[in-house]
């Protein structure tokens, strides 16, 4: 499929200038205050064209932006798709092998399997377990309204509400079912115990100036939510939210797989009402007002097809 170029409104830019942190570990950088508090983790670039994350880590570093309490760590995590951007094809870089954000399952980490991907994972595991507070920035290939990602724990689902912007949540009751994500690696994938908050912001669209406007906005709101900056006074009150239940993620298994028609997210389907074709099988809406999230732009065989949600009661 024909990839068409979207508005270029911003683009990457050279970030080597980052590579050398102060945790070990390339593109890592921590901030440490001395004062009793949480240890806060920022990640950026999961995804190599995800670059409004990069926006957000490059804006903490380049401002000074340093906890009053606990610790601040910033990742950059996949520099090495990220650097593979070709502005011809700025949708290929999304990955080089696998997905970097489902690949972190104690199985695949501690495994043989090989991928740039998977040694990424393998050297930003501790960096990604010693912190008790994750946010994971990412970006969509469509033009859509942002939203949360996260696991159905109540300890996000408070924070996410909070915090107040984006206005919609995706709540995962079982995970996303297509692979382990970055949040839910370890005691973050856990109801109970130790975990703090783990979530995953939906920007908007990947080249967009709003999408990186709004990492930086809910980056530096989520510091103040545990206390490591201040709250920024002209920071918008939460207004009202729209929460949605992952209820199946389908998978592409053909190449003929095809949508009943034009989606980018959010539109609904009546229970029964075709969504799209997978060569034989069909899919399906398992509910009335199933709402698609992330239907995927070019297919790819193994890759994500679509999510189907529900809308949740306010």
């Amino acid at each position: 499929m024909t990839q068409s170029s979207p508005a270029f409104e911003v683009l990457p830019r050279d970030i080597s200038a980052y590579r050398q942190g102060n945790a070990g570990i390339d593109y890592v950088h921590r901030f440490a205050s001395g004062r009793l508090g949480p240890h806060v983790l920022i990640n950026a670039l999961t995804h190599g064209n995800e670059i409004c994350g990069m926006v957000a880590a490059t804006h903490l570093l380049d401002t000074g932006v340093r906890p009053k309490i606990g610790t601040l760590t910033v990742s950059f995590a996949h520099v090495e798709a990220y650097d593979a951007f070709d502005p011809e094809k700025p949708f290929d870089n999304r990955q080089i092998v696998h997905n970097l954000n489902r690949i972190w399952s104690d199985e695949l980490l501690g495994g043989t399997e090989d991928s740039p991907e998977l040694r990424r994972a393998r050297e930003l595991r501790p960096v990604v377990a010693a912190a008790d507070h994750i946010l994971d920035i990412h970006s969509t290939s469509q033009p859509v309204e942002p939203f949360w990602v996260y696991p159905a724990f109540e300890r996000n689902a408070v924070a996410a509400l909070a915090i107040g912007r984006p206005a919609v949540h995706l709540v995962m009751p079982q995970g996303l079912g297509s692979g382990t994500p970055l949040i839910q690696h370890g005691r973050h994938g856990e109801a109970e115990g130790t975990a703090g908050v783990a979530l995953v912001v939906e920007c908007g669209q990947h080249f967009a100036k709003s999408a990186a406007d709004l990492a930086i906005a809910v980056t530096m709101d989520f510091l103040a939510c545990f206390g490591l900056i201040e709250r920024d006074p002209a920071a918008p009150a939460p207004g009202p939210q729209r929460r949605f239940e992952l209820l199946e993620t389908r998978m592409v298994k053909t190449v003929d797989f095809v949508f009943a028609r034009p989606v980018i997210g959010f539109e609904t389907f009546a229970k029964g009402e075709l969504i799209a074709t997978d060569g034989p099988d069909e899919i399906r809406a398992p509910c009335d007002d199933c709402t698609v999230f992330m239907p995927t732009r070019a297919p790819i065989v193994g890759r994500e097809a679509v999510y189907l949600t529900k809308p949740l009661p306010h």
